[in-house]
């Protein structure tokens, strides 16, 4: 089997929520268990620090990470989706993994004759991960939860910290319709024991969590510190992401010894040149000033509008490719009318189509034009936007990623 090939078999054989969206949702850790117990559970000997909430779960994963490695220490780093390629996903100290582990990996899965079920994309992702992890030594690894908590393949860990960034609508066909409901989903990575840290969220959402950590009789901290240590991920959202990783690495001091407040410094500093994160309020290029951004929720996108409105321009372009179940009329209401906009479907079954998101646009107020493609619509915006004006990209992970690839 060549790397490609098994690939092709990730993605093309196994569901992959990201990719067909509900089809692939496994609301049980039973395949997640037992792929572990084939692999004579990796999980149980990995010192893991767990990652869940709404937005920001990547930016704050990274900013840990990147602090834990600026302390020596050899860090594994779980997270979903990638954006240009699969081996982003699973890094140790920001090399992805190896394209020989991934393939011999899938071709022992493959010839597994005693397996009587079929896993998903990330359930075997996630379980890959833990190997990979496991087999290479890591000190620690930083694990992002996919969605929700409760119920999410990386449930299965027994981390030495959990970290919830914030509570807000998302995946509300899976997790509930509120955000009481949703955050009792989030808190359900929470275990005795085990510290936790609660970004900074609404009160409704806190007092939930609040709720589970007293009936567990865990210790828990609020992230209200606002540090004012550098790091090239910008915005007011990653402010909170930054106040979130600072509260639990001064937490987690506590538990690893030799990391020191210099490190965190030092990794928030370094974090992009440490992890390879990329697609948050990221600059592709200047005249016009163009940004993509990942937001996809009502609470993302508040956090990208209040940014792209503290910078100067003329007028403003936006690229805009959205997944057919998320909130969308609601979402749509965010978008300034006074931009033009060029819709456009990423490369994906989930993915709106552009037609049907312009028509929905349009009884919003939003105007602008259809694309058959990302790339189209990307290229589109640079030919028309004038060096003073300001083009976003965003509305979902792969459509930013269409245009990372395209200037990658």
């Amino acid at each position: 089997m060549t790397y490609s090939e098994a690939l092709q078999f990730l993605f093309d054989q196994l569901p992959m929520f990201h990719r067909v969206g509900a089809a692939a949702y496994k609301p049980s850790l039973i395949n997640t268990q037992a792929l572990c117990e084939w692999l004579n559970h990796p999980e149980k000997e990995v010192k893991t620090i767990h990652v869940g909430g709404t937005n920001g779960k990547g930016s704050t994963s990274s900013l840990i990470a990147s602090s834990l490695q600026c302390a020596g220490f050899k860090v594994g780093l779980y997270t979903s989706p990638h954006l240009i390629d699969f081996r982003e996903r699973i890094k140790i100290n920001g090399e992805w993994i190896n394209e020989d582990f991934i393939t011999d990996f899938v071709f022992r899965y493959k010839n597994w004759n005693e397996r009587d079920f079929e896993p998903s994309f990330f359930e075997l992702t996630f379980a890959m991960a833990m190997e990979y992890f496991y087999a290479q030594g890591v000190d620690y690894a930083i694990i992002e939860v996919g969605m929700g908590g409760r119920l999410d393949s990386t449930n299965v860990i027994t981390p030495i910290h959990c970290v919830i960034t914030n509570v807000s609508k998302d995946h509300m066909q899976f997790l509930g319709d509120t955000i009481p409901k949703i955050a009792q989903e989030k808190a359900g990575i929470l275990k005795p024991n085990i510290p936790a840290t609660f970004g900074p969220m609404r009160d409704e959402a806190l007092v939930v969590l609040k709720n589970k950590a007293h009936e567990l009789g865990i210790s828990f901290e609020t992230a209200e510190i606002q540090t004012t240590f550098d790091s090239p991920l910008t915005g007011a959202c990653q402010e909170e992401n930054k106040s979130t990783a600072y509260t639990a690495l001064e937490s987690l001091k506590k538990q690893i010894p030799g990391l020191t407040t210099e490190h965190i410094r030092q990794g928030f500093a370094d974090v992009i040149q440490n992890t390879g994160i990329s697609g948050r309020f990221q600059t592709l290029s200047d005249h016009p000033k163009t940004i993509v951004d990942v937001g996809h929720n009502e609470d993302g996108l508040k956090f990208v509008f209040s940014e792209i409105a503290k910078i100067p321009h003329q007028n403003l372009h936006i690229v805009l490719g959205m997944v057919n179940d998320k909130d969308v009329e609601n979402i749509l209401t965010m978008f300034p009318p006074a931009a033009y906009y060029y819709f456009c479907k990423a490369n994906i079954p989930r993915g709106m189509d552009a037609n049907e998101l312009c028509l929905k646009a349009q009884s919003k107020n939003l105007r602008g034009e259809v694309f058959d493609s990302v790339a189209a619509a990307y290229t589109a915006s640079q030919i028309q936007a004038q060096p003073q004006d300001l083009i976003l990209v965003t509305g979902s992970f792969f459509t930013v990623a269409e245009v990372l690839a395209i200037k990658h």
